[in-house]
């Protein structure tokens, strides 16, 4: 009896051992599983022809008619937006805006914004400038969507012919808007970004957006560190009043990475798309002569089909670095800007 008695006490201790062993294999291969259930997702994700039609290491746009020496609003149909400034010459404590007729007609204001010896439309913009608000931290110098193209009777924000929505919103607000979902390409070189100041700031920039109501559907970020050769690419998708979902494209958006592999140099041209096709989000990244980069987020549960919710693009430099030395800044010059929209004529 003593013997059975021993036995079963140095069994115990065995047996909650091999309890823990199976509950770890359990653990594992149900990680293991949802990993494969991910994987089979993304692998059966149908990426719209509007992506895979794009020609593999092929620029977009036709730079061979950009002429240096017409007015940005010659080489690039303007009217589709309005311009925030990094400046406050009106002294109402706000950036400036510049509106679509006045960009149309061929408003240029160096160093911020005119045309590049090459025919490129420069956008330009310090660390420390005037703001649209209180509430940014940053300056920009930035293009806003304004598909009423210059009708100042149609109201800039809400559910306005201005902008548009998602394809899942409500009937009567696709009616409102000035269309449905959509696209923006870019294509553009990065001429300088910010060398001084927080190192968890330095070296970013915004070249391309969907802003919402409140929040940013997507922020498109490059990053250059000051010891690196090469930048990187990423964005961020904003839950509607939630938190920030980051994906990495080239490199990644740390502070203290080395030269990103397969990285974008300063002043090396690039492209970049950015849809939204039934409410999923996909960016594609062209360079000259390599495989083009598309990845994308599910934002069916991000909030945006709300009956409050509406959307228009934005691109050109927003600087993601409000400190440093006096004189700092980023530039970026664009080659192409297009938007398009379902049910948008223009």
């Amino acid at each position: 009896m003593d013997s059975n008695i021993n036995t079963y006490k140095s069994y115990r201790p065995f047996q909650k051992k091999m309890c823990d062993v199976f509950a770890v294999l359990a653990f594992a291969l149900a990680v293991f599983s949802a990993s494969l259930n991910a994987q089979d997702i993304e692998e059966n994700t149908l990426i719209p022809k509007s992506h895979t039609s794009l020609a593999e290491g092929v620029l977009l746009g036709d730079l061979s008619k950009l002429d240096p020496l017409k007015k940005p609003g010659e080489n690039f149909d303007l009217l589709d937006w309005s311009l925030t400034l990094p400046t406050d010459l009106n002294k109402d404590k706000k950036a400036d805006t510049v509106y679509e007729k006045s960009l149309s007609k061929g408003f240029k204001l160096k160093p911020f914004f005119y045309t590049a010896d090459d025919g490129g439309l420069v956008f330009a913009c310090p660390n420390v400038g005037a703001k649209t608000s209180k509430n940014t931290k940053y300056a920009r110098t930035e293009l806003r969507e304004m598909l009423r193209r210059g009708n100042s009777r149609i109201k800039t924000r809400g559910l306005t012919k201005n902008n548009w929505v998602f394809s899942n919103a409500h009937g009567s607000a696709k009616v409102k808007s000035g269309g449905v979902e959509g696209s923006l390409e870019g294509t553009l070189a990065i001429n300088r970004v910010s060398t001084t100041g927080d190192e968890k700031k330095v070296g970013r920039v915004i070249i391309g957006q969907i802003h919402a109501t409140d929040d940013e559907p997507i922020r498109l970020y490059y990053r250059k560190l000051p010891a690196n050769s090469k930048g990187s690419i990423y964005f961020a998708h904003e839950i509607n009043g939630g938190n920030d979902i980051w994906i990495n494209m080239i490199g990644s958006r740390s502070h203290a990475l080395s030269d990103p592999e397969d990285g974008i140099a300063l002043n090396e041209k690039f492209s970049y798309k950015i849809s939204v096709e039934d409410e999923v989000l996909f960016v594609t990244i062209i360079r000259e002569g390599k495989p083009n980069i598309t990845k994308y987020y599910d934002m069916k549960d991000s909030g945006y089909s709300a009956s409050d919710q509406y959307m228009y693009f934005k691109a050109g430099v927003y600087n993601q670095n409000n400190g440093g030395a006096e004189g700092d800044y980023v530039q970026a010059t664009f080659y192409h800007i297009h938007n398009i929209h379902k049910g948008y004529k223009f």
